[in-house]
């Protein structure tokens, strides 16, 4: 199996075929990092696409669903190599009371594939279990998703958590979602806003000091 044949499964959306080709290339011996490398190419093109309108919201969901099946393959390989340590860490939640996670599952998959280490809390995630993973794990960006409108002010009650708990100051804090622009996530407390799984990876390798 290939470099070029993985990168072209991910742009194609093989999401049946993915997590063979991934076994199968890992069992020729190939290093896991350059099969990531091989597959952050693919997604990279689909976010290409994404944003020339050539690829929607349907495509990039598949495109995460497919990066996911490559990842549930990948991952213990990944560990194995002992190459982790270095990665910035990153909490991906949806705020309390709102359960929606596409744009959620579609960012995180592509923070996957741009290297960072992601812990995922789901939906419906209160301030408390993101402390505590703050603590736990010593990321230093939260992600959170807001779908609606009534749910919004929960990033504040998030962002004074932090701040009650004295981790604020060590963390960047990035929010997305329909009802948010750049101004109220500011007022709500937030370090910055995205308006899509796209855009927020771009944002998040700034906040991390990548790029």
């Amino acid at each position: 199996m290939d470099f070029e044949k993985l990168t072209e499964l991910v742009i194609e959306l093989e999401v049946d075929d993915i997590a063979d080709a991934v076994k199968e290339a890992l069992d020729d011996g190939k290093d896991a990092f350059d099969i990531l490398n091989s597959l952050t190419k693919g997604m990279d093109e689909v976010g290409r696409r994404y944003e020339e309108k050539e690829y929607y919201l349907t495509e990039l969901v598949l495109a995460g669903e497919t990066m996911k099946e490559a990842f549930a393959v990948l991952k213990p390989a990944l560990a194995a190599s002992g190459k982790a340590e270095d990665k910035v860490k990153i909490i991906l939640a949806t705020v309390k009371g709102d359960n929606h996670e596409i744009g959620k599952n579609i960012l995180g998959s592509l923070l996957l594939s741009s290297g960072f280490e992601l812990h995922d809390l789901g939906m419906d995630v209160d301030e408390k279990a993101i402390i505590e993973k703050v603590k736990e794990t010593g990321a230093t960006i939260i992600a959170l998703s807001s779908l609606l409108t009534m749910t919004v002010e929960h990033i504040k009650v998030v962002h004074e958590a932090l701040q009650a708990a004295g981790v604020r100051d060590k963390v960047k804090l990035i929010v997305g979602g329909a009802p948010l622009n750049l101004e109220l996530a500011k007022r709500l407390g937030a370090d910055d806003f995205a308006d899509d799984a796209v855009d927020g990876v771009k944002h998040i390798k700034k906040l991390a000091g990548i790029e």
